[in-house]
């Protein structure tokens, strides 16, 4: 339920921008996020700090952009979605409390602290990457261009960090139980 939380509004703000246009993806994108979040509620399951924050900028900058008629907001969201999902992860590091990497997966999978340590960094470093290439892509190509690179480029790019991480773990894994 979560990744499909995470993942519809993306696939049906594609596929409504390319039908009708930028505006109606995005109120659609707006409706389906507070409407998945608002199941997710009541069925009594978890919403993590990370889909609260998704939920508050569509509605923010996607209200934004409604009410202003100005692409600029919607395709900032992004931006500031992976920049806040890199501080979620990076400023508990440098504050010396728990890394959330270690939260959200050690129940499920042992490793070394400095395996730990590396992870969460590559997950934020990864996120101001995304970041940073969100607004690139937003400010220097057509909408239509970031509209493709946000579900192919967004989507792609984690699959390939996701697959690489999980490679990795597997390798320090086997490490920490011998």
């Amino acid at each position: 339920m979560k990744l499909l939380a995470d993942w519809l509004p993306i696939l049906a703000f594609f596929v409504v921008y390319k039908t009708v246009d930028l505006y109606w993806a995005t109120g659609v994108a707006i409706v389906l996020s507070v409407a998945l979040i608002g199941l997710l509620k009541l069925r009594g399951l978890p919403i993590d700090r990370m889909q609260w924050i998704s939920l508050g900028l569509i509605v923010v900058f996607g209200g934004a952009t409604l009410l202003m008629h100005d692409e600029q907001f919607i395709k900032a969201k992004p931006t500031i979605l992976y920049a806040a999902f890199c501080l979620v992860f990076l400023l508990p590091q440098l504050m010396g409390k728990a890394l959330i990497i270690q939260k959200m997966l050690g129940e499920k999978i042992q490793l070394p602290d400095l395996i730990w340590l590396r992870l969460n960094t590559a997950w934020a470093l990864f996120f101001a990457v995304m970041a940073v290439l969100n607004w690139w892509v937003a400010t220097a190509y057509s909408t239509d261009t970031w509209v493709n690179f946000k579900l192919f480029g967004g989507i792609g790019l984690t699959l390939v960090f996701v697959l690489a991480q999980g490679v990795y773990m597997s390798r320090h894994a086997k490490e920490a139980s011998e």
